[in-house]
């Protein structure tokens, strides 16, 4: 099985990554660190076939996937739209717009064009799958997620747009969106490399792992090919949907 995952450098993709090695598929890993791609070529092997370009660029994104032989770019059977990114928490009149333009071209912009470059394939075998990691930032607004919440919300609505387009063809797609999730340099590159900030998201809380997403990617694929899994959303058990805050003139 060839899986193709983006942002595999690390967090959740990397995690999916090296699971998916050790249970013998092939894993084409998109990212845009030549450094730490080389570290999982020299980690997991042969089976392992790094791609080192920015999914923003459109260009960039077909001329990386032409380098790879056809016969695994035309049978590639799972798309994994993992690469993401939240910068900034601060409120919408306050944000940097370079931050909002580079959670668009990665989380929006990025995910569109990896698709639309494998989808046609998988329709033309009549066989794929497409798992889209979205967020619950994309289902439930809180201060500070103006467009990294409205790039997740694009993502899930795309992911079901997909299922309404792909009816009556054998290509799947589920949504996966997690609440809030540690291990991973989401806070650090949120918050842009201030490290003490970031790990303060996490203290005293039992989060979501990177392996616990990919236990649920490796469960997906594993599931008899007449299943479609639409969402799963999922949330540490000390998590729950934000509450609705009232002000009050007092």
């Amino acid at each position: 099985m060839n899986i193709l995952i983006t942002g595999v450098t690390s967090g959740f993709g990397k995690q999916i990554a090296v699971d998916c090695i050790k249970n013998g598929f092939t894993v084409i890993g998109t990212g845009r660190r030549q450094n730490k791609l080389d570290e999982l070529k020299n980690e997991l092997g042969d089976n392992f076939i790094p791609l080192c370009f920015d999914i923003g660029d459109i260009s960039a994104t077909k001329m990386a996937l032409q380098t790879l032989p056809n016969d695994i770019l035309a049978n590639i059977d799972v798309l994994i739209n993992n690469a993401g990114l939240a910068l900034g928490l601060e409120s919408a009149d306050k944000a940097d717009i370079s931050d909002w333009q580079a959670m668009i071209n990665t989380n929006t912009l990025g995910l569109v064009n990896i698709t639309h470059e494998i989808l046609p394939f998988m329709v033309a075998k009549n066989d794929g799958y497409v798992i889209n990691i979205s967020s619950t930032a994309g289902n439930y607004p809180y201060f500070g997620a103006n467009v990294y919440g409205a790039t997740k919300a694009f993502v899930t609505q795309f992911s079901l747009n997909l299922r309404a387009d792909l009816i009556g063809k054998k290509v799947r797609v589920t949504n996966i969106e997690p609440g809030l999730c540690g291990g991973t340099e989401f806070s650090n590159v949120r918050f842009h490399g201030d490290d003490d900030r970031a790990g303060k998201v996490y203290e005293n809380v039992e989060f979501i792992r990177p392996e616990d997403i990919s236990n649920m990617v490796l469960w997906l694929i594993n599931q008899p090919k007449h299943i479609n899994i639409n969402r799963l959303e999922v949330m540490p058990t000390a998590q729950t949907f934000a509450g609705l805050t009232v002000v009050k003139d007092l």
